[in-house]
């Protein structure tokens, strides 16, 4: 996200569309003011990854938002670099890999304000015969939401995101086999106002760039490792 890049204006939307979170509504308005040109359909992987297609806007609207789209099912049986693991039962060699049916959620459509005229939504797994995919990361979590509920229990969920900040590229990363990587600071920083602001030309795009997304953030702080925030 460059500086002084913007999303789409928000005028004439209400204030929680303002904030990055969408209707359908506000996306076809957005697609036609040319304001919206892709839209990101999304699952997340078994490591909290999304993985998914770029649409152009006007077919996800007039297909995917009401049909959803199809993904290898692999998706949910491979590992951290992509190589699918045996000995599933839901996706394997041995079954041959099929098609899941991702439905867009509606709820979860948002402003990407760190890519140009883009939109991201997040879809949950079905089988082909539309029985919820059980194994995958939302279902899971759907599932828990419901049993909660079931006890007269409304959830809520705060996170705490930590990450380490390094002066190499991912290409360089790679080139060491991820050793040896140069940190972006020297010493402990927890806390630390003068590292951390050193590192704000990037930390600052986060938070804001999530914030405008309808993601609240409350502050972001250094932490204990050299790097780390």
């Amino acid at each position: 996200m460059s500086q002084g890049q913007r999303g789409p204006s928000s005028g004439g939307r209400n204030d929680e569309s303002a904030r990055g979170r969408l209707t359908l509504n506000d996306l076809t308005h957005l697609i036609e003011a040319g304001e919206i040109d892709t839209v990101l359909a999304a699952v997340p992987d078994m490591y909290g990854r999304l993985m998914g297609k770029r649409f152009t806007a006007h077919h996800f609207l007039d297909d995917v938002a009401q049909h959803g789209m199809e993904a290898c099912d692999y998706l949910l049986g491979c590992d951290v670099e992509m190589e699918p693991r045996p000995g599933y039962r839901l996706t394997s060699w041995e079954q041959g890999y099929g098609d899941f049916l991702a439905r867009p959620d509606a709820g979860t459509l948002r402003l990407v304000p760190w890519l140009d005229k883009t939109a991201l939504i997040l879809c949950d797994l079905l089988t082909q015969h539309g029985e919820p995919v059980e194994e995958s990361p939302r279902r899971i979590l759907q599932r828990q939401v419901e049993r909660a509920r079931g006890l007269g229990l409304v959830p809520y969920l705060g996170s705490e995101l930590e990450l380490y900040l390094f002066r190499d590229s991912y290409e360089d990363a790679r080139g060491k086999h991820h050793h040896d990587l140069d940190l972006a600071g020297g010493f402990a920083q927890d806390y630390h106002i003068l590292q951390t602001t050193k590192d704000e030309w990037l930390i600052r795009q986060i938070r804001l760039g999530m914030d405008a997304a309808g993601i609240p953030v409350e502050c972001s702080k250094g932490e204990w490792s050299a790097g780390q925030h």
